[in-house]
């Protein structure tokens, strides 16, 4: 608990063995006024082979399992099972960030954040933490949203906090690569209160499926720049109906 509030943690992972049991352990150790941050951490295990289920379970995660594939899906099935809570962090299960780093994040939506976004361009990024693909990605995401919504972002960066019942009112629906930036233009579009907080990049452990692979990069952008037209258009469809 932080700050009176209940904070669960969401973790997508896939063949995540090596760094799955860090990542659990430092988030479960986090310590804010003598006493423990994080009350509970699920994992959902996206179709791995390897052992990521039973170390995530050895290091204190509560585990669920996904079989079909998708950063988006394995996210839904994490908050569906995920106890009563008044905040939810996401983190990737990559030991790709710092865990003492969701302190900023929490401490948002605690005073008033509906959603605090962990920015990888605000903070320092280690030499090699991000891949060509995921600095451009990022940059041209950046920019659509800006012409689109005039609003500024810096990232759509994985590391974040959002307050639960704002969480409910956007009604995910991605299953694949958009979902954080759906995340991201439907609270945007819904007027909620945003604010980034600088976060660290360090190598991660293992090779991403995402960024690490031509094949993962081609489907992640095509996934993120997708949702964003797919949010526009919608957009769009509404305000006609609503000038009739």
């Amino acid at each position: 608990m932080y700050k009176g509030q209940k904070i669960a943690v969401v973790i997508p992972a896939l063949n995540e063995q090596h760094a799955i049991g860090i990542v659990v352990e430092s988030l479960l150790l986090l310590q804010a006024e003598q006493q423990q941050v994080i009350d509970c951490v699920m994992v959902c295990d996206n179709g791995s082979t390897d052992y990521t289920a039973k170390v995530a379970i050895d290091a204190g995660a509560q585990v669920v399992r996904q079989t079909t594939p998708g950063y988006g899906i394995a996210c839904l099935t994490a908050i569906a099972h995920l106890p009563p809570c008044d905040i939810v962090l996401f983190v990737d299960g990559d030991d790709s960030c710092w865990a003492e780093q969701a302190i900023p994040l929490l401490t948002g939506v605690v005073n008033g954040d509906d959603l605090a976004i962990g920015s990888r361009t605000l903070g320092i990024i280690e030499p090699g933490a991000l891949t060509t693909p995921q600095r451009f990605g990022n940059w041209l995401a950046a920019r659509l949203i800006k012409l689109f919504w005039q609003y500024q972002v810096s990232d759509l960066g994985p590391f974040r906090a959002i307050r639960y019942s704002s969480l409910q009112k956007l009604n995910m629906r991605d299953l694949t690569f958009g979902w954080t930036v759906e995340m991201q233009i439907k609270a945007i579009i819904g007027q909620m209160q945003i604010n980034e907080y600088a976060v660290d990049s360090k190598i991660r452990i293992g090779q991403s499926k995402i960024s690490g692979t031509l094949v993962g990069s081609v489907k992640a952008g095509i996934g993120i720049l997708s949702m964003i037209a797919k949010l526009r258009f919608s957009q769009e469809k509404i305000s006609q109906r609503s000038s009739c």
